[in-house]
Formats: structure tokens, sequence, C-alpha cells
């Protein structure tokens, strides 16, 4: 971590720190100011690549041990959600109750905001996972799994910083809102670094392909967010980042068929 600018470094880790649960904080600068999540939005892509080599990991461990295709790669994702402590797994259980429950933009709110799930959440986990481990199986092929992986987790986050920066927070507090609005340069390295890693990991047409399915789906549900609830929350990015997961993972398995 040396060669990096103390800055880049500190907000690497902060961004690495939030988005997921791996011990990171204690590798950095204790007596620089953590960064605003914000400023840290060029690195959200490579959080993604280190999620995708988790599972990736977990994938190659599993496949070693002869277990048949579809149960490892039910353990890789299994090891991303543990990583992020089913950070965005999580707000796309409360984004589905709230959309799919509540009659006004209050009640819609105040749904996500209940940390219970209910039929809507757990309809859309259950369809998030069978759609990645299906994908995954699919795929098959260990290092191709690997870039499979590395692609969705950091075209899905990179895709985050846009909706931080043109979208308006649909409250005044919470995640969403605490964020920020990533300045423009932040937001192009994001969006530039997902797109290079996404090519490179799972090569250009399968790449092509999922940064196409990724953008669509992301502007789709910040557009039903901004229909639904008047803008997003840290539920609404969960969300996003799970569907442009899902579907960059079923665009390269598309390509592997």
């Amino acid at each position: 971590m040396g060669a990096l600018p103390a800055n880049l470094r500190e907000e690497f880790l902060g961004a690495l720190a939030f988005l997921t649960r791996l011990p990171v904080r204690r590798l950095g600068d204790s007596e620089t100011p953590e960064p605003e999540l914000a400023a840290a939005a060029w690195a959200f892509p490579l959080v993604g690549v280190v999620i995708g080599i988790i599972g990736g990991g977990a994938y190659a461990i599993a496949a070693g041990m002869r277990l048949p295709p579809l149960a490892a790669a039910l353990i890789a994702i299994g090891a991303t959600a543990i990583a992020t402590g089913g950070l965005h797994e999580d707000g796309l259980a409360d984004t589905a109750d709230g959309f799919g429950g509540g009659a006004t933009r209050e009640g819609k709110l105040d749904i996500m905001r209940d940390s219970r799930t209910g039929v809507y959440g757990v309809l859309a986990l259950v369809f998030s996972v069978a759609l990645r481990v299906v994908a995954l199986g699919q795929i098959a092929t260990g290092w191709r799994v690997l870039g499979a992986l590395i692609a969705a987790h950091a075209l899905a986050r990179g895709l985050l910083p846009p909706v931080l920066r043109f979208f308006e927070p649909a409250r005044s507090d919470g995640l969403g809102a605490e964020a920020g609005r990533p300045e423009q340069g932040p937001m192009l390295w994001s969006l530039g670094i997902a797109l290079i890693v996404t090519l490179l990991a799972s090569g250009l047409r399968p790449g092509l392909s999922a940064v196409v399915a990724g953008v669509a789906v992301a502007a789709a549900i910040a557009w039903l967010a901004q229909r639904q609830i008047g803008g997003y929350t840290g539920d609404v990015l969960g969300a996003i980042e799970q569907g442009g997961e899902v579907v960059a993972l079923l665009a390269v398995a598309g390509w592997a068929s």
C-alpha cells in the first residue's frame, strides 16, 4: 500500500471499510482523518475487485474439493456476502419491501427503515442469490468464475457514484444522505476503473454486454426510486449494486453457454 499517495491510500481504505466488514482501518494512517465517502467514490470498483477475489478464491477451494459447480457457486456467493456483511443484500430486501408494500412515499420509507424482512424482501433475496448461483454454475471454469466475479462486483459498485451525483437523497438522514455527492472527477474515475476492470476480467464482448446490462438496471432502479420515494437511500444503493451484480454475471454466463 505504500506505493499509493497517502490520501489515495486512505480513501481506498475508507471505501473498503465502509463497503465491507474486512478489518482494514488499522492498515491506514491513524493520524490522517477518515476521508469522506464521496471523495473515496473513485475506489468503489477497486473494493469490488477485492470482493470478487474473495468469492473467486472460495469457488476455487470448493471446486478443488470436487463439489458440484452449483454448490461451489453458492459457497462463492456466501463468501462475498460474509465479506460485505450482507450490506447490499439487506438494501435489496428493504427496497423490495418498501416499494412493494408501501402505499405512500412516507409509508415506503417507514417500511424501508424497519429491520424486519417481509415477503417482497425474501423473494428479492431468493431471486438474487439463485440467479447469481445459476450464472456461476453456467460459467463453471475456475479462472472464468474468478474473472466474472471481479467484473460483476467492480461494475456494480462503480455504478453507484453516478447515482450519488445525479440524484437526490430521499431523506436528510441515513447512509444515503451521509455519503455525500461525489465530485465529477471521482465519479468519472469510478466509471473508468469499473469499465476497464470489467473488460479485462471477463473479456471484450462479455464485458461490454455486462456494462450495457448493468447501466440499464442501475438507471431503471434509480428512476423507479425517484418515482417511488423521491430519490435514493442507502437501501436503494444496495439494490442497485445487487441488480448490477446479477445482470453482469448473467451477461457473462450467456457468453459461456
